[in-house]
């Protein structure tokens, strides 16, 4: 073990948010070809017990002598205590976790970043659009409007992966319609045994009536995905201030020192991931930006 991580053993996260954590794997799920949720646990029970986070916001994993990587929370945030990470191979560090086994220790620092607006929306209707790995950091939202389906109108989930086999938590989707959710899934390519829509997520939006005045979008996947459901939500006039998307880039210190990841006049790290679209809407449209 790393000795930043056995020196900050008993000192609960947020007090030291360069600090990392050990956490321990107690559970894993493969998702897909490629991505797998690694459930965890703070060895340290006074860190397990401080530790609390909001739906959208991420974690830092690190792994001693190969570095860390900014993964999103997708587990329940009423139940803190297991930690889950939906993690894809993607580099170094998490070719490294993909290796790893129940036992196995990661170093964790956070929680940080801004989380989807789940009090502000109360009393509205809910669009929840997610594509591919971005129903992870969106999941957190999801249960905790299921914990408090009262407090919302209709909840409309539009979901889609490039193939069947790509969709995540594919297990939860009956679950989540018994709370009087309407889950609608599709696929780019359908396989012989897919017997659903085939087409893009954003096109799921003919099929809605929202009305506008009451309707919040939240978003997350691939951007070209979120610049078409930025599209359609405001083709049925809902305002850009209830448009909500989570955003990717290189984050490196999640505290907004290293501007590694600056998007205009924000830190995504700090600002975001979540923002709504009227903040970066001139620069959402610019190409590689």
């Amino acid at each position: 073990m790393n000795s930043t991580l056995a020196k900050s053993q008993s000192l609960p996260a947020t007090d030291h948010p360069m600090v990392p954590q050990p956490a321990v794997i107690t559970h894993v799920q493969p998702e897909a070809q490629g991505v797998t949720t690694y459930t965890l646990g703070f060895r340290d029970p006074a860190v397990r017990e401080a530790y609390s986070f909001r739906p959208g916001q991420f974690n830092m994993l690190y792994l001693p002598g190969i570095g860390e990587a900014a993964i999103s929370i997708s587990s329940d945030p009423a139940e803190p205590a297991d930690l889950r990470h939906t993690v894809r191979i993607a580099g170094n560090v998490t070719q490294a976790v993909s290796r790893m086994e129940v036992g196995g220790v990661i170093g964790l620092r956070g929680p940080y970043g801004s989380s989807w607006p789940v009090d502000r929306a109360v009393g509205d209707d809910l669009i929840i659009v997610a594509g591919g790995i971005g129903l992870a950091p969106l999941r957190p939202a999801i249960y905790h409007v299921l914990r408090h389906r009262a407090d919302y109108g209709k909840v409309t989930i539009l979901n889609g992966a490039r193939q069947p086999a790509d969709l995540l938590y594919p297990q939860e989707y009956d679950a989540w319609r018994s709370h009087d959710v309407e889950v609608v899934v599709t696929v780019d390519r359908a396989d012989e045994t897919w017997k659903g829509r085939v087409g893009v997520v954003p096109i799921l939006f003919y099929a809605l009536r929202p009305d506008p005045k009451r309707t919040t979008v939240f978003t997350c996947g691939p951007e070209i995905m979120m610049h078409f459901v930025v599209y359609e939500a405001l083709a049925r006039r809902i305002p850009k201030d209830r448009i909500f998307l989570s955003l990717e880039r290189n984050m490196k210190c999640a505290v907004a020192f290293c501007g590694r990841c600056q998007y205009g006049p924000t830190f995504l790290c700090k600002d975001g991931p979540v923002l709504s679209y009227d903040r970066i809407e001139p620069f959402f449209a610019v190409e590689e930006f």
